[in-house]
């Protein structure tokens, strides 16, 4: 098939595209290579495929409205993988512009190019963080968000909406995954397994939030990337069974469907870092802080409608998973 990606110099996005050339796809990546973090990093990605005979890449800003068209329209993607966004909970407090402009304006102009081109099927990225200070475990497409607490985990829930209307007024396939805490090789630099990674080689201290007591589901890149291609090859389709009369907010009668695509087993935040002391051979020195504003206590993902529904099964270990990212991690800064 040809499938666009965006976000492809992006940590998801590049192992995306990979895989997806490796099993015989066309792919078009789109990214605008921002410095949000170092440049280099994301230009390393895309030297792992970037001269594949079947990939080509686009230099530009989704908040670009004929920017975008021109790529769809010289492309004219079968199906497309939306990964791209302003990432970063703490930096929303910072510059909530940009939020607004990649996640919001930016998605506007996807669905608009996917509207007009006949997309087959639309996969794009939302984020655990809508469900906000939510208590109850596991998180369920179930379960209210209307309860951000950052505005970066706002913008997730309007592309959320935004996409469920384009779904019903223009019968667009859209399938919406609500990551949660993805790590692995390649990872972002400014997430904690790097972060951690980078200052405990350095005999630095790491800042440690709410003293430790944060768990997050975290999920191997490879479990997520088979996840993203399995809704990809399974087009939305409306839901025979809804009732209007009572509503449930992850189905519709409409092309749409929304899923949480994480682990499915939380893992507190000290035993991350005790694996990451016993593979990199260094103990952490820990500076225990309390809650940071933005953040959410925990998080763990009900997964299992994206089981039933497309055969996800992530199988990768946070043991096996922390011991490949600090393989990689050496390798590539030595």
């Amino acid at each position: 098939m040809r499938i666009l990606v965006t976000g492809t110099a992006g940590f998801i996005g590049a192992a995306l595209a990979e895989a997806l050339l490796a099993r015989g796809d066309d792919v078009l990546g789109i990214d605008n290579h921002n410095d949000y973090y170092d440049p280099a990093l994301k230009q390393a990605r895309l030297d792992r495929f970037g001269e594949h005979p079947r990939y080509q890449h686009r230099r530009i800003d989704l908040a670009d409205l004929a920017a975008v068209q021109d790529a769809f329209d010289g492309f004219r993607p079968q199906r497309v993988a939306h990964l791209a966004a302003q990432a970063g909970v703490r930096y929303s407090l910072k510059n909530p512009h940009a939020y607004v402009q990649s996640n919001v304006v930016g998605f506007v102009n996807v669905l608009e190019a996917c509207r007009h081109g006949d997309v087959e099927h639309l996969v794009y990225a939302s984020s655990s963080s809508v469900y906000g200070d939510n208590r109850t475990m596991p998180f369920s497409t179930r379960h209210a968000v209307d309860h951000p607490v950052s505005l970066y985990a706002a913008t997730k829930r309007a592309d959320e909406l935004m996409a469920h209307t384009y779904s019903h007024l223009y019968r667009l396939p859209t399938t919406g995954l609500r990551f949660f805490t993805v790590y692995g090789p390649w990872g972002r630099p400014d997430m904690s397994p790097m972060l951690f990674a980078e200052r405990i080689l350095r005999g630095e201290t790491i800042d440690v939030f709410n003293h430790g007591h944060h768990s997050r589901d975290f999920t191997y890149i490879d479990d997520i990337v088979e996840g993203v291609i399995r809704c990809l090859d399974h087009p939305a389709q409306p839901d025979p069974d809804y009732d209007p009369e009572h509503p449930v907010s992850d189905r519709s009668s409409a092309p749409w469907r929304l899923y949480n695509i994480g682990h499915g087993k939380p893992v507190q935040l000290l035993r991350f870092i005790e694996l990451l002391e016993q593979h990199l051979g260094r103990e952490a020195n820990k500076n225990l802080l309390p809650m940071q504003p933005g953040d959410v206590a925990d998080t763990w993902a009900d997964v299992e409608a994206l089981r039933r529904d497309v055969g996800y099964a992530p199988s990768t270990p946070i043991e096996t998973g922390v011991e490949r990212f600090v393989a990689w991690y050496r390798g590539y800064y030595g």
